[in-house]
């Protein structure tokens, strides 16, 4: 016969209070979940600019053209970058000008824009790829310097605004299209891009300009939800 065994409710709540020995599985203290939570909300922090970049770079994809394939417009968009103290373009910004040079010569385009920054006396991206593109033939005629055009989301806000262009070629680095192409569609301006990557530029030049695009992206963002009206305005400058 089976022995009979009496246990009260109360030793039964007691037998599962006690613990293992040594204290195991031990008690995790709080803020080791308030870290982890915090480890993963710096990750996806982190994750935010390049899921970012690839879905703006994904969109407007189709969007890019080379010299030959591209739709015609009135207006190619240079983009200014580095001068030199000699009115020497850096390498990057004279395959911008000798792009835009190419789409005008093929009958592309019938006037270009050179934005760039002017801020100080003794720097002068526009007038430099000014001077460069007459150089090479372009009549003056054909030509506007952007004066104005210090950040990418002023030259697409003054080109609209001052210059009245609403449909244009935009002329820079493969790098740099995607958000060019942003800006300018979220302003109301319609336009296509040529990537004017002639050569291979250094590394520690191409990274930092991959690198920086990730900050000026997030930036972009913030520019098309306020559209304030860059520094550098005036009255309207059509061009004819």
């Amino acid at each position: 016969m089976r022995p009979n065994v009496t246990v009260d409710m109360t030793t039964i709540l007691e037998l599962t209070k006690l613990r293992a020995p040594f204290g195991w599985p031990p008690k995790r203290p709080h803020w080791i979940y308030w870290l982890l939570f915090i480890v993963i909300a710096l990750l996806l922090l982190a994750y935010l600019p390049f899921a970012w970049r690839a879905w703006v770079r994904q969109h407007y994809a189709p969007q890019i053209y080379s010299p030959v394939t591209v739709p015609a417009a009135r207006v190619a968009i240079v983009f200014g970058a580095r001068v030199y103290g000699n009115g020497r373009l850096s390498g990057m910004l004279r395959d911008r000008v000798d792009t835009a040079i190419d789409l005008y010569k093929a009958g592309k385009v019938e006037k270009l824009l050179f934005s760039g920054d002017n801020q100080f006396a003794n720097y002068n991206e526009p007038g430099d790829m000014m001077a460069y593109a007459l150089a090479q033939g372009v009549p003056a005629a054909d030509v506007q310097p952007d004066y104005g055009g210090r950040r990418t989301y002023d030259t697409c806000y003054r080109a609209q605004h001052i210059f009245q262009v609403s449909e244009a070629i935009l002329v820079t680095q493969d790098f740099h299209l995607p958000r060019a192409l942003f800006l300018c569609d979220k302003l109301g301006l319609k336009a296509v891009g040529v990537a004017a990557d002639r050569h291979t530029y250094l590394p520690s030049a191409l990274a930092w300009s991959e690198s920086r695009e990730l900050l000026a992206l997030a930036a972009a963002l913030f520019d098309v939800v306020r559209q304030a009206p860059p520094p550098v305005m005036g009255q309207p400058l059509p061009i004819r």
